[in-house]
């Protein structure tokens, strides 16, 4: 029998090389993640690094002559951005200032060049970063003199005082308003021209008062603000604006009316209509999301009584008023509970009926001790009520459970708003809202929560992590759009937004 060959030992250095390809692809994978990836590892692991990239990038525009842009990229939008993260460091404002003093020097340039245009605009982004008064003004003195001698000042006078006899005052430049001020920003001094848009705002501010006597408000504020852009301190216009006032406040009256006595559609309109005198209304903002949480509340009866259609009807008043008003999308999940109930088998009349509601009133009582208000979908302490309700509606046990369950979610909201558990704080306030808590209650708890939010939001931009800020704000927004704060805050998001573009 042939002796048996041994195999082959495997030299030391050959065992080595196996491993020499996997290692280096796992390496060069490696470094392609790190290239990758590496602006976010380092807003996440060091926050001051990315502001520190702002500012470098902002001087880098600032010096290649890219002062603003829309897209984020200019100087101007990069120090905010840098000022946004970290609003306690000083190289972003000054960075700014810089800025400020660079639109200047170009608006000087752009006036030598006969640039009227570019001056104007750099001259407004000069303002805008607050330099010194004394130099804008200088410059917007020597724009005003260099226009005026391009323009024949006699025949705009002669052509705004023929518009003024036709009663063309105002939106077209034609008119006599915007003629007088042609004239005027060219020549502030210039007496014709006082004189005229002394007399044509007179008769616009009349035909703002006839508009206010035939009720309708939006064109006679729309008149007052065209009438103030031209003279803030016309002697008529303080009683227009009073006039005005004395209307809205009435409107106002009216549409509060309205909402207590349950004309949901006509509180509706009249707020409407408020907002569209004044966008910036926030009082009439407030209450058309009232209005619209009141829809919500109305459409959840309707659901809670099964009435879907009308339910349906009353949810979609509600989302076309303010979508995001608080309530809304609590209304939007009981409809769908109440549906899901519905599609449930009915127990047969009389006992047996009588035994399926005693049974579900005692699993809605064992899923309450459990903590279960609204989940797990079909076994929480609000879904075996619906379905008993659907099968007793009127039954006192029933309307004693609910009632009993309504604290407990009060109470499971301030538990877990202590603990800072803000999503499952949300989930109880759903439950305390569905559960037929009372509207004042109820929004001072979601402002409670949504200034917990911003606090959040406030924090991870502090520490440069934008994704978690964003989420946050808008789920503070959600939760109340008039939250103390909320604007600005979402402002310096937007900033440091921008800056990432």
């Amino acid at each position: 029998m042939p002796p048996r060959i041994a195999p082959l030992q495997r030299r030391p250095a050959e065992r080595g090389h196996r491993w020499l390809l996997p290692a280096a692809l796992a390496l060069l994978v490696l470094l392609a993640l790190l290239v990758v990836f590496r602006r976010q590892l380092a807003d996440r692991l060091w926050p001051e690094t990315r502001a520190q990239a702002l500012r470098e990038q902002a001087a880098l525009a600032l010096a290649q002559g890219r002062l603003s842009a829309a897209d984020g990229s200019g100087a101007r939008e990069l120090y905010e951005a840098a000022l946004a993260l970290d609003p306690d460091r000083r190289e972003a404002r000054d960075g700014l200032v810089r800025v400020g003093q660079a639109a200047l020097a170009r608006a000087r340039a752009a006036l030598a060049a006969r640039d009227y245009r570019g001056a104007r605009d750099m001259l407004r982004l000069a303002r805008t970063l607050q330099v010194p008064r004394p130099q804008s003004d200088a410059l917007a003195a020597d724009l005003r003199e260099a226009e005026a001698a391009q323009l024949r000042i006699p025949v705009l006078l002669r052509d705004a005082a023929a518009a003024r006899a036709e009663h063309r005052l105002d939106g077209a430049p034609d008119a006599a308003l915007p003629l007088y001020a042609r004239v005027l920003a060219a020549q502030p001094d210039r007496i014709e021209a006082l004189e005229g848009r002394e007399d044509a705002l007179a008769d616009l501010l009349q035909d703002a008062r006839a508009a206010l006597a035939r009720g309708e408000l939006v064109e006679a504020a729309a008149t007052i603000a065209s009438a103030r852009t031209y003279d803030a301190g016309h002697a008529d216009l303080p009683a227009a604006e009073a006039a005005l006032a004395t209307a809205r406040e009435d409107l106002r009256r009216r549409a509060e009316a309205d909402l207590r006595r349950g004309r949901l559609t006509r509180a509706g309109e009249r707020f409407r209509l408020l907002l569209d005198v004044a966008d910036d209304d926030a009082a009439a903002r407030q209450g058309l999301e009232r209005v619209a949480g009141a829809w919500a509340r109305r459409a959840s009866r309707l659901a809670a009584d099964f009435r879907f259609g009308e339910a349906e009807a009353a949810l979609a008043q509600a989302r076309a008023l303010a979508p995001q008003a608080s309530g809304v999308a609590e209304a939007a999940r009981h409809l769908a509970r109440a549906r899901q109930a519905q599609a449930r088998p009915i127990a047969k009349p009389g006992a047996e009926r009588a035994r399926r509601v005693r049974r579900l009133l005692e699993e809605a009582a064992a899923a309450e001790a459990r903590g279960d208000l609204l989940a797990p979908p079909g076994d929480s302490a609000y879904d075996k009520l619906r379905a008993a309700r659907a099968l007793a509606p009127r039954d006192a046990a029933v309307g004693e459970a609910t009632a009993r369950l309504r604290p407990a979610a009060r109470d499971c909201f301030e538990r877990e708003l202590r603990g800072n558990r803000l999503g499952r704080a949300r989930g109880c306030l759903d439950a305390w809202s569905v559960l037929g808590g009372s509207g004042a209650e109820l929004d001072a708890a979601r402002r409670r929560l949504a200034l917990r939010w911003l606090a959040v939001g406030e924090e991870r931009l502090r520490a440069g992590e934008l994704a978690i800020a964003e989420r946050a704000l808008t789920t503070a927004r959600a939760l109340d759009p008039q939250a103390p704060g909320l604007a600005a805050f979402a402002e310096r998001v937007r900033a440091a937004s921008a800056g990432r573009q």
